[in-house]
């Protein structure tokens, strides 16, 4: 291999994949990156058999081979090269990095060794790289993180023609947001329950591209694969087993009391009155006509009390929430105006975004929160 790339490009290419290489790797070839020079192109590649990460750049390829080497310190090197072009080359058993006045001198892994990456599969629709971006980091905060738990800790991707539904939960809260997209073909149907932390890392770089193409391998839920191709990255992920609980008939359609308030002044109250909550202790709202009343703490602690301006409509209603779920959705809404809608003080409440004044009902993004039973 002789290869010839700029310094910004190579470094941006090597952190992204090597940010899914296993930090405890079950065969030691899995920790390596694999380089693949041709045709003016250089691709580097990771997998540790549940997700795979394939990103292409453009290089001046003078020797075209095909190499494997420590990610991790690729990744490290690259991140302290000089801003000048780089050169890589391989002589034997060792791969030659040279930047400027710097000259790095790696050990290769058996590239024979390394397993095959999965096939991507078919595509089966697109989506703006901004929307999906912002779509499941809307969702995936509301996924669970006990491994003991797997099935928790995915978002439910559910594809009807021109529509995807994301869900995700935790037992504490649900998060559900949908979106359009351009399917491959307008009467796709599918269902797949992706790892949350994948997803989100996956969104997060693609969101520079113009578009995400999805693809999923087998028509049910722990089938198969799903793959992310954008901006010259590719990622795949096996699908979790399992399938989250029939979520549609937690969400409640008629209420007894809706709140309005605004977002900004909302949160910032809710972190105030927040710091004297001990752990695992909630913040209680009291809301009546014109005003919003948060408490937290004990007599017998530290106490705090806040009040903001809040529209009512309905019954005057207290509840209480864990502090940390209910900033978690306020910050997801991605609104001006929350607004909170009760059935009672003890059932779970829907949080979203005012929805505009030509909509009844802004059913792009839901978040559904337990309340926390006060004693006595």
């Amino acid at each position: 291999m002789k290869i010839r790339v700029e310094r910004d490009v190579l470094a941006e290419a090597v952190a992204w994949t090597a940010k899914s290489l296993p930090a405890r790797p079950p065969v030691p070839v899995l920790a390596g990156l694999l380089l693949k020079a041709e045709d003016g192109t250089l691709s580097l590649s990771g997998f540790d058999y549940e997700v795979s990460s394939r990103v292409s750049v453009e290089a001046e390829v003078e020797e075209e081979d095909t190499v494997l080497v420590s990610g991790r310190l690729l990744a490290d090197i690259c991140r302290s090269l000089p801003n000048r072009p780089v050169e890589i080359s391989t002589e034997g058993v060792r791969v030659t990095v040279v930047c400027g006045s710097s000259r790095f001198t790696l050990h290769t892994l058996p590239v024979e060794e390394y397993p095959a990456l999965p096939e991507m599969p078919t595509a089966t629709g697109t989506v703006p790289g901004e929307v999906f971006a912002a779509a499941v980091s809307q969702v995936a905060i509301a996924a669970g993180r006990d491994d003991t738990l797997p099935v928790l800790t995915g978002v439910r991707i559910e594809i009807e023609g021109d529509t995807v539904t994301l869900a995700s939960t935790d037992r504490y809260r649900f998060a559900v947001r949908e979106f359009l997209w351009k399917p491959e073909a307008p009467d796709t149907s599918a269902v797949a329950l992706v790892p949350a932390k994948t997803l989100l890392d996956t969104a997060k770089s693609l969101s520079g591209g113009e578009s995400v193409s999805l693809a999923l391998s087998g028509s049910g839920t722990g089938e198969g694969l799903i793959g992310f191709e954008g901006a010259g990255r590719r990622t795949t992920t096996r699908l979790l087993e399992g399938d989250l609980p029939k979520y549609r008939t937690l969400f409640p359609t008629e209420f007894n009391s809706v709140a309005v308030i605004e977002t900004a002044p909302f949160v910032e109250a809710v972190k105030r009155v927040a710091l004297v909550a001990e752990r695992n202790t909630p913040v209680r709202l009291s809301f009546e006509q014109g005003v919003l009343t948060l408490e937290a703490g004990s007599s017998d602690d530290a106490q705090a009390v806040e009040r903001v301006d809040a529209d009512l409509e309905g019954e005057d209603v207290s509840i209480a929430f864990n502090p940390g779920f209910l900033l978690e959705g306020l910050s997801a809404i991605d609104s001006a105006v929350a607004q909170l809608s009760f059935t009672s003080s003890t059932k779970p409440a829907l949080l979203g975004g005012k929805p505009a004044k030509d909509v009844e009902v802004d059913t792009a993004y839901k978040y559904l929160i337990m309340p926390v039973r006060l004693s006595g």
